[in-house]
């Protein structure tokens, strides 16, 4: 059909750029009363958060920022940080919300690649934030956010959050982009092996992922979401978006405490929250005093950024929570693809049933695609659950690139996908299954080994609390297999190397059983990921 010859043009009448920033608005005339944010003794409603995201808007755009500047948030999960991810968009900027958890010179790298006008800092992150604009040439504005929690730190800055926002207008409208590919956010990966790379957003991913996320992870206007996920990450997997448009209440939490999620989860009838398994690992070995049964239900928790053993899906099972497995990166707005059980999955033992659910599973409903595609012939692989190939995604929430680096930006967007660098296998079912990086595998006497299958298999001892494992130069068979493990507190003294590697040989092929094992506390990167980097130069130093 000729569109044109027809008439059928596009009209503001029946073509809007999508943007969450209407998500907020939506939520404000639909709940005005509804409490929208908590935050200790601190409540606000909906019609109060609008306001003061048209606020923060009004008032950077009277600061001088444009369309397209980039505005910096170094903020943990607050009130703040909240409205920034509708004020800045809504001033037609683009939000960069930097790791809390870094250094002075990582922050100062972003600041000075981001070109960032405006530097939204909580008084906590004082002195970083200082020191980082000391190492510049050029520095951004900075206002500084007060915060109960950082009352004991000086702060730093231009001027104070709250008087920052006395000088913009409240019934200013967020200014929606002109055009969905607009930028909304940047976001820096984590840069474990060298400066990090800034993945650039627009308005039309982080729509349709929000939505994708309140319709995977069941949220409605009665949803209660916890922030233990940093809003840092990926814009919170989204989350900041996609809980204002369920008319869901954010509950914010200022760093991840185990017993204060306990005590929040019952008093404020939390019903969803996320994190990376290592939160998960911190709730199940909270202290036993700290740990509360939920009278209100089961409790929703996806987590993402490594595969949850097994072991750690059955022990928040027990205690309450419904477990879903997203998967997804930086450059894909976060969550890309959902183990979605099934039904007949219920009637397996619980070992089994785990297993299943520790896949990454299938294409959420917003993401276009997803393959498993052969290095060298770049065409799927078969669903025999055994042939390896690289992941690879594609849609409407993939990145529109790396900020400044348009070589990177080509080589991860080759070929029409977006290669993740992570080794997978697709089921006969069609559920994707990751079994490493490219760069983990370990390749011993000519074998591969999974240090995915073997962290599993360690996980599942009684005494381990977290596993990692790495490739270990070896003079005969090329590389052997290094474990690092940490044990639980309360694990018996008599935990050794041969008791561990005895544990594997009952359940793995020899090859593939570690032959060395380190005892001791896990690095972890500002996001909290394992560095197995560090942990590869370590087991070549043994």
């Amino acid at each position: 059909m000729d569109d044109a010859e027809h008439g059928l043009e596009k009209r503001a009448a029946n073509h809007v750029p999508l943007t969450p920033l209407d998500f907020l608005g939506r939520a404000a005339a639909v709940h005005p009363g509804k409490e929208a944010v908590v935050y200790g003794d601190r409540r606000l409603t909906y019609a109060a958060l609008d306001r003061r995201a048209r606020a923060l808007a009004s008032a950077l755009e009277r600061a001088g920022v444009r369309c397209g500047d980039r505005v910096s948030a170094l903020i943990p999960n607050t009130p703040a940080m909240l409205e920034a991810h509708y004020g800045v968009p809504g001033a037609g900027a683009v939000l960069n919300a930097i790791n809390t958890r870094l250094d002075a010179a990582a922050v100062a790298f972003i600041l000075e690649h981001a070109d960032s006008k405006v530097f939204l800092v909580d008084r906590g992150l004082a002195p970083v934030a200082r020191d980082a604009l000391e190492r510049l040439a050029v520095r951004p504005r900075m206002v500084w956010i007060d915060d109960p929690g950082a009352a004991d730190t000086e702060p730093a800055g231009d001027a104070e959050y709250e008087e920052f926002l006395a000088g913009g207008d409240p019934d200013r409208p967020l200014a929606g982009p002109a055009d969905e590919w607009e930028s909304i956010a940047l976001n820096y990966t984590s840069g474990t092996t060298g400066n990090p790379k800034g993945v650039v957003y627009h308005h039309r991913g982080a729509y349709l992922n929000a939505l994708g996320n309140a319709l995977t992870f069941g949220l409605t206007p009665r949803s209660v979401y916890l922030w233990t996920l940093p809003m840092f990450h990926c814009n919170g997997w989204s989350y900041p978006w996609a809980v204002t448009a369920a008319g869901g209440r954010h509950v914010c939490l200022r760093q991840v405490d185990p017993p204060l999620i306990f005590r929040l989860i019952d008093e404020e009838r939390v019903t969803h929250l996320c994190g990376a398994p290592v939160v998960l690992t911190m709730l199940i070995h909270a202290p036993e005093e700290a740990k509360r049964r939920f009278a209100h239900g089961p409790v929703r928790v996806a987590t993402g950024g490594a595969a949850p053993p097994g072991a750690v899906i059955a022990g928040m099972e027990a205690m309450g929570f419904a477990v879903t497995h997203l998967y997804g990166m930086t450059e894909s707005y976060g969550p890309a693809t959902v183990c979605i059980p099934q039904e007949d999955w219920d009637t397996l033992d619980p070992p089994e049933r785990a297993a299943r659910m520790a896949r990454q599973g299938v294409a959420m409903v917003t993401l276009a695609g997803q393959a498993v595609l052969d290095a060298a012939t770049g065409q799927p692989v078969s669903a025999d659950g055994a042939t390896l190939g690289e992941l690879a995604l594609r849609g409407n929430t993939v990145m529109k690139g790396y900020l400044k680096n348009p070589t990177a930006t080509d080589e991860a967007l080759r070929d029409g996908w977006l290669h993740t660098g992570d080794l997978a296998v697709v089921h006969p079912d069609g559920y994707v299954e990751i079994k490493d990086r490219a760069k983990d595998i370990i390749i011993t006497g000519g074998e591969n080994v999974s240090s995915l299958e073997v962290e599993e298999v360690l996980y599942g001892h009684p005494a381990v609390m977290e596993a990692a494992v790495v490739a270990r130069p070896d003079p005969r068979w090329g590389e052997s297999v290094c474990a690092f493990v940490t044990l639980k507190p309360d694990a018996a003294a008599g935990v050794t190397q041969d008791t561990v590697t005895e544990w594997c040989r009952a359940r793995l092929a020899g090859f593939k059983v570690p032959r060395t094992v380190v005892f001791g506390p896990l690095p972890r990167t500002a996001t909290g990921k394992i560095r197995k980097f560090v942990l590869r130069q370590r087991a070549r130093e043994l």
